[in-house]
């Protein structure tokens, strides 16, 4: 009787840790750092000069859908890397766009923050491979974005709108582990 008794315990355990992401983080703490980071974000958008001509940045949706089907952790490992790639975007020269520093500043300690609050919730703390698709994405934003325009104003605000999609979707993709 005992031991069927523990063989259901360990049934109910396994199943529940396996149907659904536990973690306080993401209940607690998460969309209050979402809404934050998207909030500074729509405050630059008031300090910038909105008179940009769309460079050629095709938004990774597929990566995104593939994301979407996986697994809790790689969806949270996917997050991660969105958030990091994002926060290393903005430490580059930005000294051209109109926004006030301590906005940038403030948005970075707030996507550092979602970040390293979703990594805590991953189980498997090892280093996971990065999705070298998004690297290259993000790569590409540097060089063919930035770069090519100067760091300028303008480059800046596609990269700002770009970000917000960014959030938006990583938002999206963090709380489908919650329902």
């Amino acid at each position: 009787m005992l031991s069927r008794v523990l063989l259901v315990c360990l049934s109910l355990s396994l199943y529940s840790s396996g149907s659904s992401l536990s973690c306080r983080w993401v209940d607690h703490k998460f969309r209050q750092h979402s809404r934050n980071s998207l909030d500074l974000v729509d405050t630059m958008a008031h300090n910038s000069t909105n008179t940009t001509e769309d460079a050629e940045v095709n938004f990774p949706n597929d990566l995104y859908r593939q994301a979407s089907k996986a697994s809790a952790e790689d969806k949270l490992s996917f997050t991660v890397q969105i958030l990091e790639e994002m926060a290393a975007l903005f430490e580059e020269d930005h000294s051209n766009a109109s926004w006030e520093e301590n906005t940038v500043d403030h948005l970075l300690i707030v996507v550092t923050q979602q970040a390293d609050g979703l990594h805590s919730c991953i189980k498997s703390h090892g280093h996971k491979k990065k999705n070298k698709k998004l690297q290259m994405y993000f790569k590409k934003l540097s060089r063919h974005v930035l770069e090519q325009m100067g760091h300028s104003a303008e480059s800046w605000e596609l990269i700002r709108k770009e970000m917000k999609t960014h959030l938006m979707r990583a938002d999206q993709l963090v709380l489908s582990l919650t329902n």
